[in-house]
């Protein structure tokens, strides 16, 4: 459906004389708006399904009243009461890294979506080095969890950014030997050349040996979002809140969202590089890719709330001890397979 309204508008632009570079420049803010619309959106619903899930993994009650009987407002009231805040600056604090710290932190979780394919031809821009670029632009926001932990002159937001510079750096490595593995077999960086690979193939988790690149990627993009059992950087028991303890506000707002806006970013991403995307029979592709995105997303919540958290020093070592020689195994024998 997707492809067929890009080839219908399309061809009655090009019948009508217009200018091409015109129609692929518009088709392109549309899908940015279209795309920064549902993530923003999505964030509320990742805030709400997290409170129900955890709620109904500790039998406890979740939100149940604002909106109605499952609470599906109470993310919306929540988001009120944050633009109601008072915004503070810390005595002492670096105001001018203080204030730019959540929007370095925010605007390159938002960037990375440009190049997750919703449907056939209905991705921002499918660029030739789509994997590169997340790469890239998703290690970014470590620089604004640094501003943030030295702008706020507070000795919890330093520890607390550290913490997170080093898992970032640390679990960097393994998930990119992860997506290594997967443009070896497809063969090229570009996010619809992989989707495209599995439509030929079969979807590449289940393809030797693909299994251990996807078990590696999970596992590294649970630490690069910080979600339980690598939540170091936040850590409420011996930081109070981490690299955001002095935020409030908006300002603390930007941090959550662009937290929740990366998980479903990873899960959404993991879904394309080894589930195929937005392929699958009957329904919608479009549905497909949500289908499969929030699956993942729930599998991570659920392990969020079921296991503890773990220590600094057996997060670093998990990673460069096993994560890392797990890696390089992946990625020769992903050679090796391909190549036979």
């Amino acid at each position: 459906m997707n492809a067929s309204l890009y080839n219908t508008i399309g061809q009655w632009w090009y019948v009508h004389g217009l200018p091409p570079w015109i129609f692929e420049a518009a088709w392109m803010v549309a899908m940015a708006a279209l795309v920064t619309v549902f993530v923003l959106l999505s964030v509320l619903v990742l805030v709400w399904l997290e409170r129900k899930i955890s709620a109904d993994l500790q039998s406890r009650v979740g939100p149940n009243r604002v909106g109605g009987r499952f609470g599906p407002l109470q993310t919306a009231a929540d988001a009120l009461k944050l633009l109601l805040k008072e915004d503070i600056f810390p005595a002492g604090a670096d105001r001018v890294v203080f204030w730019l710290a959540p929007f370095v932190v925010f605007v390159p979780s938002l960037m990375v979506f440009m190049v997750l394919p919703f449907g056939e031809r209905l991705a921002v821009n499918d660029l030739n080095l789509g994997v590169l670029f997340v790469v890239a632009v998703s290690a970014f926001p470590v620089i604004g969890l640094i501003m943030a932990g030295w702008g706020s002159n507070n000795k919890y937001a330093v520890l607390g950014a550290m913490r997170a510079a080093a898992q970032s750096l640390s679990y960097e490595v393994p998930l990119v030997l992860a997506m290594v593995c997967v443009v070896v077999f497809a063969g090229s960086l570009r996010v619809g050349d992989i989707v495209a690979a599995q439509r030929e193939g079969g979807w590449f988790i289940l393809r030797f040996p693909l299994q251990l690149a996807f078990l590696l990627y999970f596992i590294t993009a649970m630490a690069e979002v910080n979600r339980v059992p690598f939540d170091l950087p936040e850590a409420e028991s011996e930081l109070v809140a981490g690299y955001h303890v002095e935020y409030s506000g908006m300002r603390f707002a930007f941090f959550f969202l662009a937290e929740f806006a990366h998980l479903f970013f990873v899960s959404a991403f993991c879904a394309t590089l080894f589930l195929g995307a937005w392929q699958g029979p009957w329904l919608p592709p479009a549905v497909w890719f949500l289908l499969k995105s929030y699956a993942i997303v729930i599998l991570i919540m659920w392990i969020r709330w079921t296991v503890p958290r773990l220590r600094i020093d057996q997060v670093m070592g998990f990673s460069w001890k096993l994560l890392v020689p797990l890696g390089l195994a992946a990625v020769v024998l992903t050679g090796i397979v391909k190549v036979w």
